[in-house]
């Protein structure tokens, strides 16, 4: 009895916690999407049910504007199910998952989007174009809206506002990782230090050794 007593507690001290046993100012996490390894701040972490270390398929995170912190615990206003849910423009949102052998987002610009773009290009915002995608596509209701200069650099799909603020979706490919994030159209009027801040942030959700 001793003997298994004594296993039990080592087995207990040594197994890994989940990350909803954390306080939320513990510094990040390693989490594993795809075989990519991520620092992942707790508290950044949307559905509990991934607040865990370890290897995981996705994982959804969210981030204030533009200070790029994780929101503070207990304090998103409360929405009761049957309200519109709040706009929330200052929020950034991240989600992680595994590309799944899809194309990589540079690639999908040159051979996938312009099958399905229509009309001219049209200037947006501080030396930005945009293509509009064709009624009847996968993209119906979107905007292409990139650098024309350098469209490796920035490279966003664009809802168009209508009753709700139009939202921008942008990709980038780590390893067989796609880390894919959401904003408000309207930061396009700054998607310089916008493109800065993003790449900025998936560097530190990137461990320093890799």
């Amino acid at each position: 009895m001793l003997l298994l007593g004594g296993i039990g507690y080592v087995g207990f001290v040594l197994w890994p916690r989940q990350l909803s046993e954390v306080p939320p100012d513990t510094p990040s996490v390693p989490v594993t999407i795809a075989g990519v390894v991520f620092n992942v701040p707790p508290a950044a972490i949307r559905q509990q049910v991934q607040r865990r270390s370890g290897a995981q398929d996705r994982i959804d995170l969210v981030f204030l504007w533009p200070s790029l912190e994780p929101p503070q615990p207990g304090r998103q206003p409360h929405t009761p199910a049957d309200e519109p849910q709040p706009q929330s423009l200052d929020r950034l949102f991240v989600t992680i998952a595994g590309s799944e052998g899809t194309l990589p987002p540079a690639e999908r610009m040159k051979t996938i989007y312009p099958r399905y773009t229509t009309g001219e290009l049209r200037p947006e915002q501080d030396g930005l174009m945009v293509r509009q995608f064709g009624d009847g596509t996968p993209y119906k209701g979107e905007d292409l809206v990139f650098d024309p200069t350098a469209p490796e650099r920035f490279v966003a799909r664009c809802s168009r506002a209508g009753t709700t603020p139009g939202i921008c979706l942008t990709e980038r490919r780590i390893g067989a990782a796609d880390v894919v994030l959401r904003f408000p159209r309207d930061w396009l009027t700054e998607w310089r230090e916008v493109a800065a801040k993003l790449d900025y942030l998936i560097a530190t959700l990137r461990p320093p050794q890799q």
